[in-house]
């Protein structure tokens, strides 16, 4: 359950890692709807009236898939690496009352801020922690297990080397249930480098990968994300169906032999 709207307000704050400011902005459009900004780029839209809403493209591929997981309303356990302004978060807690989640964050003033302004609605079992996501992955309680783990932190070519590796996917892997799905969210440019190195990567490091976009994306002509998502089985063909049908449209889901062109392989 959400308050509403008028009781939160527009705020900044300065981060201290990145030496960037964070902002939030009521959303002239939608009622009850945010945008986080850092510096001058839009980096998270929260509907706290309607959490199971999500607005940019992406992040709704990646409710999709986190759909998939369970049947439909049963709870799960989910890590966020890269909390953003949570929505995701707040989108397992409004279809799947009871999760248990975690959320890593590097900006300590950015988690703060984020819950400060937009909290999360009443009943919502979610646990914060604040460090690098692969370090903070390793101290996370060993008989801690997920159903999904969704990495969310690469925005543009550069990405951390020592999280876009295949060594940090298998320890991602080995964190999840035997069903459960590692989805990484890449943005890129057109030539889908980093694309290209991640599916290569996650590849090695699990059973099977399936990559999700809009379709256009994969002809490499404009930049924009891809959802990969690993598995510890090998990937189901009605998600593929599942996955088309939920769009957002146009969308195209890559899997097998199809998926070839991407990883090289």
């Amino acid at each position: 359950m959400t308050a509403s709207a008028g009781r939160y307000h527009e705020g900044r704050r300065f981060l201290r890692t990145t030496g960037q400011h964070a902002a939030i902005e009521a959303d002239t459009l939608i009622d009850g709807a945010y945008i986080l900004r850092i510096g001058d780029a839009e980096q998270s839209h929260v509907n706290l009236e309607e959490p199971q809403e999500i607005f940019y493209e992406y992040l709704r591929r990646i409710g999709h898939v986190v759909d998939l997981v369970a049947p439909a309303g049963k709870a799960i356990t989910a890590l966020h690496l890269g909390a953003g302004a949570l929505t995701l978060a707040r989108y397992i807690q409004a279809t799947r009352p009871g999760s248990e989640q975690h959320a890593v964050e590097l900006e300590r003033e950015l988690l703060d801020f984020v819950l400060q302004k937009l909290p999360m609605p009443d009943g919502t079992r979610l646990e914060t922690h604040i460090g690098d996501a692969r370090e903070t992955l390793a101290e996370l309680p060993a008989d801690l297990e997920f159903d999904v783990v969704i990495l969310d932190i690469f925005s543009g070519p550069e990405a951390p080397a020592h999280i876009a590796s295949q060594e940090f996917y298998e320890e991602a892997a080995a964190r999840l249930r035997p069903d459960g799905v590692l989805i990484v969210n890449v943005g890129d440019e057109a030539a889908l480098t980093l694309v290209r190195s991640q599916t290569a990567a996650m590849r090695r490091a699990m059973p099977d990968v399936a990559a999700f976009a809009e379709s256009g994306m994969f002809a490499g002509r404009y930049p924009g994300n891809i959802i990969l998502v690993g598995t510890r089985r090998p990937w189901p063909a009605d998600w593929t169906a599942e996955l088309l049908a939920r769009g957002p449209h146009p969308a195209a889901v890559l899997s097998g032999v199809d998926l070839d062109r991407l990883s090289g392989s």
